[in-house]
This record gives C-alpha cells, sequence and structure tokens, in this order.
C-alpha cells in the first residue's frame, strides 16, 4: 500500500498531490510553488497554534474591511511590496526609458480632455504649480499627438475622489495631447503627501511593527502613443523628506523631480522629460 500519510516532511508533497495534473494552466502552475513555499515558511517560523489562529482572523479582517470602495487586499499587496514587484517584473525597459510604477487607486478613466495650458485646478486651492512635459522617443525624437492623463492630490494630500462632498468633480485631473514638438502643458496647485490607510487591518499591523505609512508628493501620468509602450508612472517632489520611504516601493531616481520655485509667492514650476519605448509584440500599448 502506498504511503499516503501527511507529516512535517512532506506536507507541501501531500498538497499538491491533490491537484489534478491534467489541469494545466498558469494557476496551476502558481499553485504547486506557492503550496511549496507557504509550507516551508510554516516550517520555519513553526507557529503554535494560537499564532495561526490569530494569522486567520487578520486575514479574515481585511477580508471584512474591504468592499466596493476599499480594497484592503490590495493594500496589503502595495505594502508589501508584491505590488511593486510584479509591475518590475512585467515592465522590464531599455536603458533610458522612463519606468512604470504603480498606478494606484484614485486614477479615473474618465477624466476631462483638455487644451494645453488649461488649469486642472478646479477650486484654485493650494501654491500654484506650472508643468511643462516632453514625450520623446528613446533617441530624443518628440513624439506628437501622444494622450497625457495625469491625476494628483490636493496640496492637503488628498484626491478628489477621496473627498466628494469637498472638491469637484474631476479636480486636478486631466487628459492631454502633446504638440508637435512632443510637448504638453497645464496649471495646477503642488501636491501634498499623505499617509496611506492606517485604521484598517494592514494599517494597524503594520504600522505597530514602525513600517512606514506615508507617500511622498507626486504627480501621476498615464502616457499613450500608437507603436510605443504605455507609460504609468509617478513623479516625485524632489523636496520631499519622505522620498526614502515611499509605502508603495515607487520612488526610482528617474522619477524625481524638481519643483522650481518662481520667486512670485509660494508658485513653482515642473519641467520633466518622458521617454517611452518602441512596443514589443504583445506587450504594453493599451
Amino acid at each position: 500500500m502506498p504511503d499516503i500519510s501527511f507529516s512535517e516532511r512532506n506536507s507541501a508533497q501531500r498538497v499538491a498531490e491533490r491537484l489534478d495534473k491534467h489541469t494545466a494552466g498558469p494557476l496551476q502552475a502558481f499553485m504547486v510553488p506557492f503550496i511549496e513555499h507557504l509550507h516551508k515558511l510554516v516550517r520555519e517560523t513553526r507557529p503554535s497554534q494560537a499564532d495561526w489562529r490569530r494569522a486567520m482572523e487578520f486575514l479574515t479582517d481585511v477580508g471584512h474591511a474591504s468592499d466596493g470602495r476599499r480594497q484592503e487586499w490590495v493594500l496589503l499587496s502595495d505594502l508589501l511590496g508584491v505590488t511593486a514587484l510584479v509591475e518590475e517584473i512585467n515592465t522590464n525597459r531599455p536603458k533610458g526609458a522612463t519606468p512604470n510604477t504603480v498606478r494606484g487607486p484614485f486614477y479615473r478613466a474618465d477624466a476631462p480632455r483638455l487644451a494645453l495650458d488649461a488649469n486642472i485646478s478646479l477650486d484654485g486651492v493650494g501654491p500654484t504649480l506650472a508643468v511643462s512635459g516632453h514625450v520623446q522617443d528613446l533617441d530624443g525624437k518628440p513624439i506628437a499627438g501622444a494622450t497625457v492623463e495625469t491625476w494628483q492630490a490636493n496640496s492637503e494630500g488628498f484626491y478628489e475622489n477621496q473627498q466628494p462632498d469637498q472638491q469637484p468633480e474631476f479636480n486636478l485631473r486631466g487628459i492631454f495631447t502633446t504638440d508637435d514638438q512632443g510637448c504638453f502643458r497645464y496649471k495646477t496647485v503642488r501636491p501634498g503627501g499623505y499617509a496611506v490607510p492606517g485604521d484598517g487591518p494592514v494599517g494597524q499591523m503594520l504600522g505597530g511593527l514602525g513600517f512606514a505609512m506615508r507617500r511622498p508628493a507626486h504627480l501621476h501620468f498615464l502616457i499613450k502613443a500608437d507603436g510605443f509602450e504605455t507609460i504609468s508612472t509617478h513623479v516625485y517632489d524632489g523636496s520631499d523628506p519622505h522620498l526614502g520611504q515611499d509605502a508603495l516601493f515607487g520612488v526610482k531616481d528617474e522619477l524625481i523631480g524638481e519643483f522650481k520655485p518662481t520667486g512670485k509667492g509660494d508658485a513653482s514650476t515642473l519641467d520633466f522629460t518622458f521617454a517611452m519605448a518602441r512596443a514589443k509584440k504583445g506587450r504594453g500599448t493599451t
């Protein structure tokens, strides 16, 4: 009779054997190593039954905290760096190309299309910021007709869809098209950094471990052009003191911008260049 016993030594093998070997596909390819790594982690950390019950209670709380407006599971993935790692694996680009970052939960696909030089700050609250952007290929040639979507938090660190009763709809959002020189321009306000949600089970657990829970000030950009890989990225305020502790692990040297004071009150300017890589078959043109 074959050995069918379950032990510490063969636990992962016994579970993996329950999977239908004739059901091939990405889920099967993921689950086998997932089971192996999970069992290895348990063997290495050797939790007590009470420890494991607390772990299961935490996962249950994460599920209860998630709904149509709040995704606590996504937050857990973000703060553990898994979301950023998946982005890195899937958007490896040539040297000189603008890197991708996590799009984040505050993107809206229905932002308005605006003319160049428009002001996306609909309430005018906050220090003014004039943004000039340049979109080019890896040879430095301008890309005319590229679509540039931008969105950001206000100067207090809140997005419009976080404060629907306090900010105008589509505040600090807009879609622009680059001109013949691959340039776009718009007016806005200087964004503020902010803390990621710390009131749920994920924030409470990681905050209790001293985990950095802040995001440095930034602007979001989503740039598309025919024949090129789509860029979904941030531009960070280089003067923000939390640059080295971004809770979502998005800061890269290539994405740090210089918000220059104009000398007129608290106004500033930002000039930034985005470099697009040619699309490879089956990748990133949407």
